[in-house]
């Protein structure tokens, strides 16, 4: 499995909104393109030094032919209207990681 990972700092000013867009329109939208499996959003909690907020889009698929063509058919298109809504207000990073293993406590968190 290959994680599309997306981490972005929005400002201040759009937070609201574009974490709404996000929950709402764009990760709909990239999951309905049919070539990734679940996405998970996540808050990164250490303050960045640039202000705003930071967060990270993890996007599963099964393979990596499956993440090039989302680049190729989907991400300029849906990259496009982050950049119309929010353009300076939002720098992101992409990522691309692949899946090794997943382990779990036998212990129960306190």
């Amino acid at each position: 499995m290959i994680i599309y990972n997306v981490t972005t700092n929005i400002h201040e000013s759009v937070h609201d909104q574009w974490l709404t867009w996000m929950q709402e329109k764009h990760i709909p939208e990239v999951l309905a393109t049919g070539k990734f499996t679940s996405a998970r959003m996540v808050r990164v909690l250490i303050e960045e030094e640039m202000g705003g907020m930071t967060y990270a889009v993890q996007y599963s698929t099964k393979s990596k032919e499956l993440l090039q063509k989302y680049y190729k058919e989907d991400a300029p298109r849906l990259r496009e209207e982050a950049m119309k809504l929010f353009a300076d207000k939002a720098l992101s990073f992409r990522t691309e990681l692949e899946y090794v293993s997943e382990h779990y406590s036998l212990v129960s968190a306190q």
